[in-house]
């Protein structure tokens, strides 16, 4: 029989890592200056969001969106007890997180050979070779080192991604000293019942590792993937101030996960955040004035719900003088 918990209990708290700053602006047409980064950082902080991806430490001949990323940690108005972090592919890239002073460097790898060729240029095992004189560079400056394992519930360029394989570099990941581990639904393959599998297989392999998800709405399963989720105890997940975002370097990758979206959904469950959602909302309406473009978050177009006066409530049934709408 295939597991699945389907009524298992949720758990109370939640805590969400915001990424649109990076992998929410890296996929915009438009590049935010300097200034305005800033100010989104600064207002996700203001919204109660403890855990922001700065930006990235890359080439800007290949994502000139993070082209000033130092720049950007240089002006944040920091506020205690946020970790701001930034990824890094190589360890020249490592360097340069440690040196703006990134609270925690990431490093990115991808479950696939295909998906890792497109993204970074680079086999896994010489990715994962890398991540070894990353780990060293970030230990020396006495800084947390997280890894981000890509395409793990589903590969673009080459479809199923075997558990076992994602297990497996989990492991050398973990082995090399990565501190966290976040597994990403990077072009939004997953569905809830290979969230679950994935999720109890890695409890199983790693009983006392915590774990993150990074999953994406690309096909519309991302609110179902975090309930599912949820059902096995996962409390940790990144998502996308407006929904923005996605991997440039994947086919069909677009969906991040609207934070306001995720945190209305938590709220109306009971689920803490620590998240002032009317704050939230009114960043997202910000970013889109920066962006010049509406963001896919659907919470602040219909509003929240506990928010719905009466009459809302009562025009919200479909009822009307000339019969019901479905």
């Amino acid at each position: 029989m295939t597991e699945y918990a389907a009524f298992a209990a949720l758990p109370s708290n939640v805590q969400i890592r915001e990424v649109g700053p990076r992998d929410g602006l890296q996929n915009e047409d438009v590049i935010l200056t300097t200034v305005q980064k800033v100010q989104l950082i600064d207002a996700l902080a203001d919204a109660g969001l403890r855990e922001i991806e700065v930006g990235a430490f890359v080439k800007p001949q290949n994502v000139p969106q993070m082209a000033d990323t130092s720049a950007v940690f240089a002006g944040l108005r920091r506020k205690p007890g946020v970790r701001y972090s930034a990824i890094a592919p190589n360890p020249i890239g490592a360097r340069r997180a440690v040196e703006a002073d990134a609270d925690a460097v990431m490093v990115f790898l991808s479950a696939s050979e295909s998906h890792n060729q497109s993204n970074v240029n680079r086999s896994v095992a010489q990715s994962l070779a890398g991540v070894a004189d990353m780990a060293e560079v970030v230990r020396v400056a006495g800084k947390p080192f997280d890894a981000v394992l890509s395409v793990a519930f589903g590969c673009p360029f080459e479809g199923d991604v075997p558990i076992v394989r994602v297990l497996d570099l989990c492991g050398r990941l973990l082995d090399l000293g990565a501190q966290q581990l976040t597994l990403g639904d990077t072009t939004g393959m997953a569905h809830p019942l290979l969230v679950q599998q994935v999720v109890l297989a890695f409890r199983r392999r790693f009983p006392r590792q915590p774990l993150r998800l990074h999953l994406h709405s690309a096909r519309g399963a991302g609110l179902a993937n975090i309930l599912a989720a949820l059902q096995v105890g996962i409390s940790d997940f990144d998502s996308s101030i407006g929904g923005i975002g996605g991997c440039p370097f994947a086919p069909g990758a677009p969906g991040n996960l609207c934070t306001e979206d995720l945190t209305h959904m938590l709220h109306e469950m009971d689920v803490q955040t620590g998240l002032d959602l009317p704050a939230l909302m009114e960043t997202a309406r910000m970013l889109e004035q920066m962006i010049g473009h509406e963001v896919p978050s659907q919470t602040i177009k219909a509003g929240i719900c506990k928010h719905l006066t009466q009459g809302n409530r009562q025009q919200a049934t479909g009822y009307s003088r000339v019969g019901m709408t479905t």
